[in-house]
């Protein structure tokens, strides 16, 4: 279980405090995914960042699985940043000299876990990189080089899985490809998945949907739920 409770982000400028994210609350259980859209530095970045144990909040707390990693020392919270979180980002941000089976391991090489090479063949086998498990970034079009970082993002069985902007950068055929891909592999190994996004097609496709706007967070009714209520209330 993710649990994130009124969680604060400030940081100071020359003109005083600025507060990005203001008391921001939700849960989600394992399976569940949430796409979170909203205005550009409106504070999704930040609040990823936050959620992947990469930067602490000014107040407030998040815990995963009922762990705070930000009241872990500095080897321990490294330790679960790289086992119970996985990230894909809109650059895929893999390594150009290494082919797809050594960009995919990766991250155990810090962490080595027995079996990591089958699973990683599964995994490239699983988004459709057989054939390339061999070929480096080069050799691969952007859409393949997206599913290569999702296959790395999963390599370590994460519990939570964090995405900013995964099609960004991605072409429509692409972009719905990867999308798919990740769904799969997520509903598959039920991690707590969210996707940060300015793309509404992607937002579509995730059950539920957050707006973060002036530092707060809302939840957005499924377009099944707002029809529902506009019939409702003709």
């Amino acid at each position: 279980m993710l649990e994130i409770t009124d969680l604060t982000k400030d940081y100071p400028t020359p003109r005083g405090t600025l507060r990005v994210l203001d008391r921001v609350s939700m849960q989600m259980a394992p399976g569940d995914a949430a796409a979170i859209m909203g205005p550009s530095g409106s504070g999704k970045s930040s609040l990823l960042y936050i959620l992947g144990a990469l930067e602490p909040p000014s107040s407030g707390r998040v815990t995963l699985d009922g762990r705070n990693p930000f009241e872990l020392p500095a080897a321990a919270l490294a330790a679960f940043r790289n086992e119970q979180i996985g990230f894909v980002f809109q650059d895929h941000c893999l390594l150009p000299q290494c082919t797809v089976l050594e960009n995919v391991l990766v991250p155990t090489l810090v962490s080595p876990k027995k079996g990591a090479s089958a699973r990683a063949r599964d995994l490239i086998a699983q988004v459709g990189l057989a054939d390339r498990i061999d070929h480096r970034p080069g050799e691969l079009s952007g859409g393949e080089r997206q599913r290569v970082a999702i296959a790395r993002a999963l390599i370590g069985s994460p519990r939570l899985l964090l995405c900013d902007e995964p099609t960004g950068n991605l072409d429509h055929a692409s972009a719905e490809h990867a999308a798919g891909i990740l769904l799969d592999l997520h509903r598959a190994q039920q991690t707590i998945l969210i996707v940060v996004t300015h793309s509404a097609a992607l937002a579509g496709k995730l059950p539920r949907r957050f707006e973060l706007r002036d530092g707060a967070l809302r939840q957005v009714p499924a377009a099944s739920e707002r029809a529902s209520a506009r019939e409702s209330n003709p």
